[in-house]
């Protein structure tokens, strides 16, 4: 059956046109008017009906020519027999698809020398019709005017179907550069953040080694040059970070001064988002410890676009914040009751994109979404052994 269907769309109207061709052949042949030729001029009129129907075969590859000829070969015939044309069902069809075609050009200059040649073709052959009425000359072309103007509006709603494709797929793509272009930024801004946590870890490590080295005996001097070898491959790393950070960080970004937030300091947080309009309501499960300096950053800044979210985007009345502490790992949930939640995944920061990439860092899971109750939800699960397996 689908074979069948596929035939059809593909070949069904080439079919038509051949089913045309021998019906108009076949009608030449069998015609009884009075003065009906007979002999060869009967046998070139049945060729020539045939071929002039068989002309519109080509229109894929010749989108102007094949209609216009089909239109110009019938009214040439009309002067070799004025009935030839007119009485045959299969040259009408033939006739009306041709001027359908002629409408549908995409050149809008070759659809008005369609129009024309498809008004004086109909023109000329109904004039040599000896059986004509003066209306004729009048009312059929305008028959066949209708059918290229379907074919117009055809072509205009193609048009339009095909340009606004165009520009879904353009917005297609321009959200998927933008999606690219904030995760490569969200990036950034982690790796510097976690190379502003490694290097505060490792300026740490090379004082404690100076100081122990310095409090070793003068006389130990192989384990006071140990020390002073790990002590310079340490300043000699962070001073390489350092430049890393340099480069990292855009144009004009000042490097941070202040210690980098925690979970530890949601209080605050919640405190700058009350005091901006929305009610916020903290809730720590568990037994709070010391996280990771990585992954409690990350923790914090999940948190901070949870309720940027919720006070930019939902409309929300109220927000709520769930923080769950257990052996292996720390969940979060920011939610609020907004109607405008779903548009929170959808904001110009593309903020549940820098949300995402933290989490598949440490090889958490996240989800983020509208609820059948109302409002918008962000959860995400943070292994604190960082996903290893």
């Amino acid at each position: 059956m689908s074979r069948a269907r596929l035939f059809f769309s593909k070949y069904g109207l080439d079919l038509l046109i051949v089913i045309a061709a021998v019906e108009s052949a076949i009608s030449t042949a069998l015609s009884d008017d009075p003065g009906h030729p007979t002999g060869l001029r009967l046998w070139f009129e049945v060729v020539a009906v045939a071929a002039v129907v068989l002309t519109l075969l080509a229109r894929r590859r010749f989108p102007f020519a094949a209609p216009a000829v089909t239109w110009l070969a019938s009214a040439a015939l009309s002067f070799v027999d004025g009935r030839l044309i007119v009485d045959k069902a299969g040259l009408f069809v033939a006739g009306l698809g041709a001027a359908l075609l002629l409408g549908n050009l995409r050149s809008d200059r070759q659809a008005r020398v369609g129009l024309a040649i498809v008004l004086c073709g109909a023109a000329i052959v109904i004039y040599n019709d000896p059986y004509h009425e003066t209306g004729d000359i009048i009312f059929t072309p305008v028959l066949f005017a209708i059918g290229w103007m379907v074919g117009f509006a055809l072509r205009q709603r193609s048009e339009r179907i095909e340009a606004a494709e165009e520009r879904a797929t353009r917005a297609e793509r321009e959200r998927e550069a933008a999606a690219r272009v904030a995760v490569a930024e969200e990036r950034g801004r982690i790796a510097r953040e976690l190379h502003d946590v490694v290097a505060h870890a490792v300026s740490v490590m090379v004082l404690q080694v100076g100081a122990v080295r310095h409090r070793m005996p003068v006389t130990d001097t192989e384990d006071r040059e140990t020390l002073r070898n790990v002590e310079h491959a340490g300043r000699t790393a962070l001073a390489e970070m350092r430049r890393l950070l340099g480069a990292m960080r855009e144009d004009g970004e000042a490097p941070e001064l202040l210690p980098h937030p925690g979970l530890d300091h949601l209080d605050t947080l919640v405190d700058d988002v009350r005091a901006a309009g929305l009610p916020v309501k903290l809730q720590i499960r568990g037994e709070p410890f010391t996280l990771p300096p990585g992954l409690d950053l990350s923790a914090y800044r999940i948190v901070q676009e949870g309720l940027t979210n919720a006070l930019k985007h939902s409309r929300a009345r109220q927000a709520e914040v769930d923080v769950d502490y257990s052996a292996t790992e720390v969940r979060l949930e920011v939610r609020d009751d907004g109607p405008g939640g779903a548009s929170a995944a959808a904001g110009p920061g593309h903020g549940l994109v820098g949300v995402r990439e933290r989490v598949k860092i440490f090889g958490g899971d996240m989800t983020a979404g509208a609820v059948p109750t109302g409002g918008f939800v962000l959860r995400a699960r943070l292994p604190l052994d960082g996903g290893a397996r």
